[in-house]
């Protein structure tokens, strides 16, 4: 293992940083608890003169623990969940997936 896949496991092991959720491929069945490192801030689009604020959701998950994220797998925390959507991005070091995501349809 190298010194970065340490790195990575010491960062999504500390409860202050990453917390577990459930991640479920297609968005169905039991899941699997994995640790993620989430990010929830506010994101600015501009159309124009106008600027639209909406809530964001991304969330960084191990490589190992979730080898092929795709667009309609979903993530739940803290009682809410998200869809994931758009192509998950990987780092450099190809250890860790970044999904967006956007909260799930209530309806």
């Amino acid at each position: 293992m190298s010194a970065f896949a340490d790195a990575i496991d010491d960062l999504f092991a500390d409860p202050h940083l990453a917390c577990t959720v459930t991640y479920r491929p297609g968005g169905a069945g039991y899941g699997v608890s994995v640790r993620v490192i989430a990010g929830r801030k506010d994101q600015i689009s501009e159309f124009s003169d106008i600027s639209v604020v909406s809530a964001t959701a991304r969330f960084d998950v191990r490589v190992s623990d979730v080898p092929n994220p795709a667009e309609g797998d979903t993530i739940a925390l803290d009682g809410e969940t998200f869809v994931v959507q758009g192509e998950p991005i990987r780092d450099t070091e190809r250890l860790v997936w970044t999904v967006n995501t956007r909260p799930a349809s209530t309806t």
